[in-house]
């Protein structure tokens, strides 16, 4: 398979998977008043997802191993959008809690499969593809969406959203994965992975690099739809927009950051992105307009695009243990933040109001900015 078809599949199955993930997220308000449950407890249910991501990802350098990237990718994309149909049948936040449980395992064995494979591909074509590969991450999610904005506002069902949404991913990602050619592994001196990853002190420097990304996006996925309904009381498809646009500045960041981190390199690039972290931040948290906030929320997805895939090429690179072994060590601890996100950001929300909940994010900004020397080569 040449370079532009293995390209091309890579950026699809980015795609393909977080379509099928982000359906649920321009839904959450509609699925909180299903539940008829308050923030705190939306909060604790929403960690079934990051924990059922954290076990995953303790155990996907043992899976991966023995799976081949086309059955993993269809299978667990397969089950991802199986258990987020489920969820929108819940009722209470148990239910809901145990579905999201299932659906981030699924999430946590195709993170790292499709960003594995990107590195893979990078690797035997020379060329960067990670943040490309990103940017089309991005670019299902910010169509999921666009589509739960319109099925929100047309007051479409969830059930029968998540519905369509999942039987339109399956079919796609079972078809073309029968029709590519993985790309063979990095070479390693690392025989046996083992089942735990633990992280080296290196793959540490990333994860404290990377937090910030982390939390602000985790922060506007959760709760930038329900932010826009209480701070402005704005209609269901204004609300969907807050993702949606976040979404669409990580594609638009994304697409052209391989060759603007080839240009200016990946540190100059990473200072930006925390900048305009910062400015988003202020425009969501202190503004009394909603089409401010909004461009807040467009500012501050830009911003988090590219820190994330940075830290897994410079993760991927290293050579003490496997590729995949460093990435699922980055992502679990990573991940951890999402963990704490939920059910943190939702006790700020009900109990000081949402937007405290997005100004506790600054400080991560400056632990961010303090380990962005992580991404120098010569250190790794």
């Amino acid at each position: 398979m040449n370079k532009t078809s293995s390209r091309r599949f890579v950026f699809l199955f980015f795609f393909l998977y977080s379509f099928t993930f982000g359906m649920i997220f321009p839904r959450i308000s509609d699925l909180q008043i299903q539940m008829d449950i308050g923030e705190s407890y939306l909060g604790l249910a929403l960690c079934g997802l990051p924990i059922g991501v954290q076990i995953a990802l303790l155990l996907s350098d043992k899976i991966l191993s023995i799976l081949n990237f086309n059955l993993a990718v269809s299978l667990s994309i397969s089950v991802l959008g199986f258990f987020l149909f489920l969820a929108s049948f819940s009722l209470d936040p148990i239910s809901f809690f145990t579905f999201l449980f299932f659906a981030g395992f699924a999430v946590g064995i195709v993170e790292v499969a499709v960003n594995i494979e990107a590195d893979r591909v990078e690797y035997k074509f020379k060329k960067r593809i990670m943040n490309r590969s990103h940017s089309f991450w991005s670019l299902g999610f910010f169509s999921a969406g666009l589509l739960g904005a319109i099925f929100s506002q047309l007051k479409i069902s969830p059930t029968l959203h998540f519905l369509f949404c999942s039987i339109l991913a399956v079919s796609l990602v079972c078809f073309f994965s029968t029709k590519y050619i993985y790309a063979p592994s990095r070479p390693t001196l690392i025989k046996k992975s083992s089942l735990f990853v633990v992280p080296s002190k290196k793959v540490l420097a990333l994860v404290f690099f990377t937090l910030s990304a982390m939390l602000i996006e985790g922060a506007g996925i959760d709760w930038s739809v329900i932010f826009m309904r209480d701070i402005f009381n704005t209609p269901p498809f204004i609300n969907g927009m807050a993702l949606f646009l976040g979404a669409a500045s990580q594609f638009l960041v994304r697409f052209y950051a391989d060759n603007i981190v080839e240009k200016f390199g990946s540190m100059n690039v990473a200072r930006l992105s925390i900048m305009a972290m910062f400015i988003g931040l202020i425009f969501v948290s202190f503004s009394n307009s909603s089409y401010l906030a909004l461009f807040g929320f467009f500012i501050m997805g830009g911003g988090t695009a590219v820190l994330f895939p940075l830290a897994v090429s410079a993760a991927a690179k290293l050579k003490d243990k496997s590729a995949a072994a460093n990435v699922a060590s980055l992502a679990q601890i990573s991940f951890v933040v999402f963990l704490i996100g939920p059910p943190f950001l939702g006790y700020i929300a009900e109990h000081y109001g949402i937007k405290i909940s997005f100004m506790v994010c600054f400080p991560l900004l400056f632990v961010s900015w303090r380990f962005i020397s992580s991404l120098d080569k010569k250190r790794n």
